[in-house]
């Protein structure tokens, strides 16, 4: 059966066309045509720069070798959007950045080409085994740059950024976020994540550490301590509001207090591996952190002299059940799980049941 098509009506599309008119924003934008010489220049001078955020975006191997691959061949590219920085109206970059310095790292001779499927030929080598010739021109090649001007505010480049950046699925949400959401509060956010204690109870893979999940876990515990009640479903766009609604507003001593008291907690009265599943456990769930750190958050609020022996029920069919994937974002299943950490703790649940005893 076709589906009916909605016919917006010649009122409803007046007012399309008024919020159309209050909802854009100035994108005050400059588009050049920058030679990949002229971009080597600019960058060796940091007349082009990679901002802090996005230093740890790094592609592999195999897809810098293939965005090198299609500047030789003449395939389109992405343009890249910069924004005049600072005194010296300095470019910054909002998007390409792994773009930029695969460009810098191959003309200087640093990026060994591999696994190249249409110029097989230059596998094995390096930007300095190409005939002078080939260099000149490779070098001549046009880059498009929007170079969002100085007029654009730092709300319209951050939005920018985030809109950029999640048309696809290059950057996680942590990673997003960084450029989105600059503001004190965020890097407060990140300051925190690289506590040495949060590292030493929550072990995470290396990968993912380059891709902000310590960043991640830490705003999940601000986030879901504090309202939790309020999670519907979708976890990006409840961390989001909850940063932008931080921007400006909050209590950094307060904050850092209860997130150590929570650390503190779980370091001295937590069996290891704390937060892991196991001793040899690379990474946390983000599932079992959400439990532990925010249950651990809530007990504490209601009796901060709480001292518990037994933690058997770590091992229990009851807290796998509530720190299993399966529906995570389900805002029942988060209440759930955060008040049954917070219940055990405080004493309220005491019976268990464990695999070797179950019917």
């Amino acid at each position: 059966m076709a589906k009916k098509k909605r016919q917006l009506t010649p009122e409803l599309a007046a007012q399309l066309e008024d919020q159309l008119a209050s909802a854009s924003m100035p994108y005050n934008y400059d588009t050049k045509e920058y030679p990949i010489e002229v971009i080597l220049a600019k960058y060796a001078k940091e007349e082009i720069f990679v901002p802090p955020y996005q230093r740890d975006f790094i592609w592999k191997a195999s897809q810098k070798a293939c965005f090198i691959e299609s500047l030789f061949l003449g395939v389109p590219i992405m343009p890249i959007f910069v924004s005049v920085s600072g005194d010296n109206a300095e470019l910054e970059v909002i998007d390409g950045s792994q773009r930029i310095r695969t460009i810098v790292e191959y003309c200087n001779n640093n990026l060994k080409l591999q696994g190249l499927e249409a110029l097989t030929m230059l596998n094995g080598t390096y930007f300095s085994d190409l005939p002078i010739s080939r260099q000149n021109k490779f070098k001549l090649r046009d880059i498009r740059v929007h170079v969002v001007t100085d007029k654009a505010d730092a709300a319209t480049r951050a939005d920018i950024f985030k809109r950029v950046n999640t048309s696809s699925s290059r950057l996680t949400p942590s990673e997003t976020r960084k450029g989105a959401y600059q503001s004190e509060f965020y890097q407060f956010i990140i300051d925190s994540a690289k506590d040495p204690l949060l590292r030493e109870l929550c072990p995470i893979s290396e990968s993912k550490i380059k891709r902000g999940e310590y960043d991640e876990l830490v705003l999940r515990f601000f986030a879901y301590s504090e309202e939790y009640l309020k999670f519907k479903h979708d976890v990006a766009p409840f961390l989001d509001a909850f940063v932008k609604n931080h921007k400006d507003n909050f209590d950094k001593d307060a904050l850092s207090s209860k997130f150590q008291r929570m650390l503190s907690f779980v370091k001295n009265t937590f069996p290891k591996p704390y937060f892991a599943r196991s001793i040899n456990d690379g990474s946390t769930p983000r599932v079992r952190f959400e439990a532990l750190s925010v249950g651990v958050h809530l007990a504490l609020e209601e009796d901060s002299s709480i001292h518990p022996t037994n933690f058997e029920w770590l091992n229990s069919i009851e807290f796998k059940r509530h720190t299993t994937s399966d529906a995570s974002n389900n805002p029942g299943r988060l209440r759930d799980r955060v008040e049954f950490v917070r219940d055990v703790l405080l004493g309220r649940i005491t019976s268990f049941t464990y695999a070797d005893n179950e019917e």
